[in-house]
């Protein structure tokens, strides 16, 4: 999959608000899919949907045990978007700091009686 599809997979599964609870619920440690359902408000179906989304978009695995689905956060699955992050916070304090430069050497201009 390629970095440009893995960030809208990424960004799609966590723009929707039960999605990202979910994922921050499975932070704190693996979860059966009956124990995410007892968890929120939400039905079976579509917690499992809710999972299915976040499975795809590479941010969590499942292992089966038995009858039951375990669901666990897979760290290696932020990457794409911790490093679409950095790119962007590179770029912004980069400006910022062009900015900060600029405004302080009129800022002196003006002290010293320039326009």
């Amino acid at each position: 999959m390629g970095t440009a599809v893995a960030e809208d997979r990424i960004f799609q599964a966590l723009a929707d608000p039960s999605r990202r609870r979910i994922f921050e619920s499975l932070t704190r440690g693996e979860a059966a899919v009956k124990d995410l359902t007892a968890r929120f408000d939400i039905s079976q179906p579509a917690i499992s949907q809710h999972l299915g989304h976040l499975k795809s978009a590479g941010l969590v695995n499942r292992r089966r045990d038995g009858r039951n689905v375990y669901y666990r956060v897979e760290p290696r699955g932020m990457k794409p978007l911790i490093d679409w992050i950095a790119h962007y916070r590179a770029f912004w304090t980069e400006r910022l700091d062009r900015l900060e430069r600029l405004l302080k050497t009129i800022g002196e201009q003006r002290l010293r009686g320039g326009t």
